[in-house]
């Protein structure tokens, strides 16, 4: 089967981590693939911030239901939409969601695990307040990345179901 599609079926969501440090050149090999992501006019809206440090992780978890898998995870990168490289808000939230797609898919590909904390979106206040974001900034995603401690498994809907006939 051709890589491409193999990792796209095999990457799942990992949420429990073990305590093996992770690479500074993994992750900038993560962004740089999160960076090639498609978007409108090439604007490329996104921006990211790496967060290694155990205080501000502990603050973070502070900000979501899902505190633990913060905690566990060895890096957190948090994905942001910049409002001043925007020009249509529907393209460039799409283009965000391509990105986020890239970091699932290079983490998988590098052997690590991720999982996307959507929960913490329902916060994002407090987010704001502990990273203390520039307010051109929108909070979009935080991932939550290391070694997986898992072999999470996943159904996925039968094709013909998802069909519009």
């Amino acid at each position: 089967m051709n890589k491409v599609l193999e990792s796209i079926r095999e990457r799942r969501s990992v949420r429990k981590f073990t305590e093996e440090a992770v690479s500074e050149e993994k992750i900038e090999e993560i962004l740089e693939a999160a960076r090639w992501a498609p978007s409108g006019k090439n604007n490329q809206p996104w921006r990211f911030l790496v967060v290694r440090d155990e205080s501000e992780k502990s603050k973070l978890a502070d900000c979501t239901h899902y505190a633990d898998t913060i905690d566990q995870a060895q890096v957190l990168i948090v994905v942001y939409l910049d409002n001043e490289k925007s020009y249509d808000r529907t393209k460039d939230v799409q283009s965000i969601g391509a990105c986020c797609q890239n970091i699932w898919l290079a983490a998988h590909s590098l052997g690590l695990g991720a999982v996307w904390n959507g929960e913490i979106l329902n916060h994002k206040e407090c987010v704001e307040e502990v990273l203390e974001t520039p307010k051109k900034l929108e909070l979009m995603a935080v991932f939550c990345i290391g070694h997986p401690a898992e072999e999470p498994t996943s159904d996925r809907v039968p094709l013909e179901d998802l069909l519009i006939r």
